[in-house]
């Protein structure tokens, strides 16, 4: 688990099993893309988001919904995925760019200093860059993750 803002933590599905390292950095919401776990004292949001697949817009709201109570309760926030690389990536994404109102790129960069194992896949990219009406190429993704 990495923190990418002291209100937003990135991760993958066993940080959301580790209720003592949960504790520690004071996680009060889940964003969970993998599967459900319930952790006492924590609120969690189960999206069914597949892997590979371009991301479903009634997923994008219900995350974007989700990020923001939380964020406005002062809660910090858990997103994670099976591995912690595309979905949970994304959703950071979403996250910064609903809070902060950083562009996909810069909120992308962001989190790949923090979590250098981020790398959004192309189907997600391209959701995202409809979504929020950004022309983004793909090939300025993977140029970000060649070239450190």
């Amino acid at each position: 688990m990495d923190e990418i803002r002291p209100w937003l933590f990135i991760g993958k599905y066993r940080d959301t099993l580790d209720k003592y390292n949960l504790d520690i950095k004071s996680i009060k919401a889940m964003l969970q893309l993998a599967e459900k776990v319930e952790q006492e004292g924590i609120v969690s949001l189960y999206l069914p988001v597949e892997d590979l697949a371009p991301l479903q817009i009634e997923h994008i709201k219900k995350g974007v919904e989700f990020i923001k109570e939380h964020y406005g309760k002062q809660h910090r926030i858990l997103i994670s995925c099976g591995a912690g690389i595309n979905r949970s990536t994304a959703f950071c994404m979403i996250a910064l760019k609903e809070i902060e109102g950083m562009g996909l790129m810069d909120a992308y960069r962001e989190i790949k200093q923090r979590h250098p194992d981020s790398f959004p896949h192309e189907p997600v990219w391209n959701s995202l860059c409809n979504y929020y009406g950004e022309n983004i190429p793909y090939i300025d993704v993977i140029r970000l993750n060649t070239y450190k």
